[in-house]
């Protein structure tokens, strides 16, 4: 929180300029989103390289409750 808790600030750390700020958390998380969108149009417009990026991964747990 920024402002004296009156704005979320979010950042992609690895992601050199992909920031965001909001009224709200979910205003925040969607500014955040549109950052990065942003991010990966200009480097593809421009022919930069994109980072390696690594998906966790998750065992999930599935069951049938019917």
């Amino acid at each position: 929180m920024i402002d004296d808790g009156k704005k979320f600030y979010a950042e992609i750390k690895d992601l050199r300029g992909v920031w965001a700020v909001g009224k709200t958390l979910e205003e925040c998380r969607e500014n955040l989103a549109s950052s990065l969108e942003g991010w990966i149009i200009l480097r593809l417009r421009k022919n930069l390289p994109m980072p390696n990026f690594k998906v966790p991964s998750y065992k999930m747990n599935i069951r049938n409750y019917a």
